[in-house]
C-alpha cells in the first residue's frame, strides 16, 4: 500500500520484490529478510508501548522520534496508526575524509589569550571504535580518558532504554589497561576499531597528543571522551542511520545526566 505517511524510498522498499532488495542496497536498508521485519524511523504523538505487546520493537528517541523494529505483516497497520505521523527507511553510512588540524587553524585558538583546550567538556566520537589503549586517549597517569564506550557490535549489556551493543565504563576500561597483556586486556573490554577510523577522527578531535610527544595533539586534547562503536557493517555498505540515531540520543542523555556540555 501506498501511503503518504511514508517517505517515497520506504513506499518503493515495500512495493519492492526480494530479487530488486538484494541488487539495490538502498531498498534492503532496515529489511531482515530472514525474520521478515523491517527496520524503520518513526515521528510520533502520544504513547508506543501498546506496540511492544504486538511483536514490535521499539526504542524512543528524544523529540518524539523512535525506531521501530516491524513485523512486515504489520507495516501497513503501523502506518496507519494516529500516534504515528511520519516514517521513512534507515540509510546506509559510508566513511568520509576529514579535514587535519594542520589547514584548520587550530593552533592560534589552542595557545592565543583564550587557551582553549577543551576543558571541562565531553567529546563523542561516533564511528568505527577507538584504540582505548592508545596513550593519546589516556591521562598522564595512564588512565583513561574515556568515560563511557558504547560497541554496538557486542550483545550482552546495552544502555538502558536500548536494544543492541554492550557499554562499558572508565572503571572497566582503566581495569583492562592495568592488565599485563593484550589478551587480558581484550577479555575484560572486548571492544577494538577494527579499521582504525574512529580512533583517527577521534585523534584528530582530542588526542592529547602523548604517543607523539604533542606533536599531533587534537583540537579539544583536555575534553573527557564518549565513543560509540556502530553496529557491524553489512554488505556494500557501513551501518546505518538508525544506528547512528541511537548513538547520538545516548550521547546527548549522558550529556544531560552529567550536566555537561557536549561536542558531537
Amino acid at each position: 500500500m501506498i501511503d503518504q505517511k511514508r517517505e517515497n524510498l520506504l513506499n518503493l522498499a515495500l512495493a519492492a520484490t526480494e530479487v530488486e532488495r538484494r541488487r539495490v542496497p538502498e531498498l534492503s536498508a532496515g529489511y531482515n529478510s530472514y525474520s521478515k521485519t523491517w527496520e524503520v524511523i518513526v515521528q510520533y504523538q502520544g504513547d508506543l508501548a501498546f506496540l511492544e505487546e504486538q511483536g514490535v520493537r521499539v526504542t524512543l528517541l528524544l523529540f518524539s522520534y523512535a525506531i521501530l523494529l516491524v513485523p512486515e505483516s504489520l507495516m501497513d497497520y503501523v502506518t496507519g496508526l494516529p500516534q504515528i505521523t511520519y516514517l521513512e527507511k534507515p540509510k546506509l553510512l559510508y566513511f568520509a575524509d576529514a579535514f587535519v588540524r594542520s589547514i584548520s587553524c587550530i593552533t592560534p585558538v589552542q595557545e592565543g589569550v583564550m587557551g582553549l583546550s577543551g576543558n571541562g567538556v565531553l567529546l563523542a566520537c561516533i564511528d568505527s571504535g577507538v584504540d582505548y589503549a592508545h596513550p593519546d586517549f589516556c591521562a598522564p597517569d595512564g588512565t583513561s580518558r574515556i568515560a563511557i564506550l558504547w560497541d554496538q557490535t557486542i550483545p550482552g549489556n546495552p544502555p538502558m532504554g536500548y536494544a543492541l551493543g554492550s557499554v562499558y565504563t572508565r572503571r572497566q576500561i582503566n581495569e583492562a589497561l592495568a592488565s599485563s597483556t593484550p589478551e587480558e586486556r581484550f577479555a575484560l573490554v572486548p571492544s577494538r576499531d577494527v579499521t582504525g577510523h574512529g580512533t583517527a577522527v577521534l585523534g584528530i578531535a582530542a588526542g592529547n597528543g602523548r604517543a607523539s610527544g604533542g606533536v599531533n595533539r587534537g583540537v579539544a586534547y583536555k575534553s573527557d571522551l564518549l565513543v560509540v562503536k556502530m553496529g557491524n557493517a553489512r554488505e556494500n555498505s557501513f551501518p546505518r542511520t538508525t544506528e547512528l540515531m541511537e548513538g547520538i540520543d545516548y550521547l546527548i542523555r549522558q550529556a544531560v545526566k552529567m550536566g555537561r556540555p557536549i561536542a558531537v
